[in-house]
């Protein structure tokens, strides 16, 4: 296919795991690759995801891999099928990176840095051929088909054979991905999904005294529990963080999808905390009711109960003053906490987005019904997961079947 192929071009549009996992295959293929990225440098989001530990995919049955992506794992299957999380695993080590197991299941590099991996794999794209141009945002396509560009010379154009269109979701716009690309396709009569948060904190209104006490303050070792709208109980231990207006982190990232689902139905969610998991309800009442002296009630139920800080601090903002008064219903609250979640964060804070062009809208190689030779991957594309690799995961994937569908489609030009 290589030599039917040199004189072909393709453009990929946005520089993150998908469009230059798209570039590697499509120079691979044989043919010219000009990649387009609006921002000074590519990769900007996968090297700000891999400040606290880069995650790169997730060693548990693919079955229970492929659940992560709730309501869209059949579509997301086909390309978990082609390059799932095992050969994505053995591509990093193709290019000289090393990586292990931790104990809850996720990749890492051996490092736990993502720089080094992007270093050589930018390394091996130019070493290829791949051409790369920054500070080229895309603005859609002129009269004659050729793709259009806002640099800072000016407006470019180029005409090209096939485009890879991978260029985010709508979070972390200071990175390159605004979202900017959807009017572009609905103009072009492309179905798209409006984006939406995932991954995301939750808004609970706070009163002054507590927010400006324990913003910042993680609140450790509790289990958050949620019934959904089908009557599924949801259930996860670990640590969250208080922040000004709410809460945040994995354990609430975890279940943001069907907390922004019930409030945007609702107009709120309730989820309970238990903030001693490893003690049962008579255990607390019978340590709560122990006497109390002379102390405080906040040195009482540290001693007893093991409640300190922002965990009494909740009690006191969520918990009625006269309950205090009875160890049975004190008992109970610091068993299941109700935490009423009025509002999602705003996208441009979540660490990914849901919405998109929809599944519907391309074909099996991810090409687009409409635009033949256009192709979606990545974040633009109406899926999301939560955060354990599954992410990067989809991203490579789908990053690599829009490339080899580019290549199919020159080849059936060609005939």
């Amino acid at each position: 296919m290589k030599d039917e192929l040199n004189f072909r071009s393709v453009a990929v549009i946005g520089g993150g795991p998908a469009g230059l996992m798209a570039a590697e295959v499509l120079i691979q293929g044989g043919v010219r690759v000009d990649l387009y990225d609006a921002m000074p440098s590519v990769g900007r989001k996968f090297l700000m995801a891999g400040k606290g530990g880069m995650n790169i995919t997730h060693s548990e049955p693919i079955t229970l891999f492929l659940s992560r992506y709730g309501a869209h794992s059949a579509q997301v299957k086909p390309l978990l099928d082609a390059f799932g999380p095992e050969a994505l695993r053995e591509w990093v080590h193709n290019l000289g990176i090393a990586t292990f197991v931790g104990t809850s299941g996720r990749v890492f590099p051996t490092d736990m840095k993502a720089a080094p991996l992007l270093r050589a794999w930018l390394h091996r794209l130019r070493e290829t051929g791949v051409h790369f141009h920054m500070r080229h945002r895309w603005c859609g396509w002129d009269e004659n088909g050729a793709l259009r560009f806002a640099t800072p010379q000016g407006e470019h154009t180029a005409n090209v054979d096939a485009v890879v269109l991978a260029q985010g979701g709508g979070s972390w716009a200071r990175l390159g991905s605004d979202g900017a690309w959807m009017p572009l396709l609905a103009q072009c009569g492309m179905s798209v999904v409006p984006l939406r948060p995932a991954n995301c904190g939750f808004d609970v209104g706070w009163s002054e005294h507590f927010s400006s006490r324990f913003a910042g303050h993680p609140l450790k070792a509790v289990t958050v529990t949620f019934t959904d709208a089908t009557g599924v109980l949801h259930r996860r231990q670990g640590d969250l963080m208080v922040t000004a207006t709410g809460v945040e982190g994995g354990l609430i990232y975890a279940l943001s999808a069907l907390l922004r689902d019930e409030i945007a139905a609702t107009g709120a969610a309730v989820v309970y905390l238990d903030l001693t998991p490893g003690k049962d309800l008579p255990r607390v009442i019978s340590e709560i009711a122990h006497p109390r002296g002379s102390r405080s009630m906040s040195s009482h139920l540290q001693s007893r109960a093991n409640i300190r800080g922002v965990k009494t601090g909740l009690l006191r903002e969520l918990v009625p003053p006269s309950d205090f008064a009875s160890p049975e219903r004190l008992a109970a609250a610091i068993k299941s906490l109700p935490l009423r979640l009025i509002a999602s964060r705003p996208l441009d804070e979540a660490i990914s987005s849901a919405g998109g062009v929809a599944f519907e809208a391309l074909d099996e190689c991810l090409m687009v019904r409409a635009i033949p030779g256009v192709f979606c991957a990545g974040e633009m594309l109406d899926w999301e997961a939560p955060t354990g690799g599954y992410l990067l995961t989809a991203c490579f994937a789908s990053g690599r079947t829009a490339g080899l569908g580019a290549l199919g489609y020159l080849a059936a030009c060609r005939t």
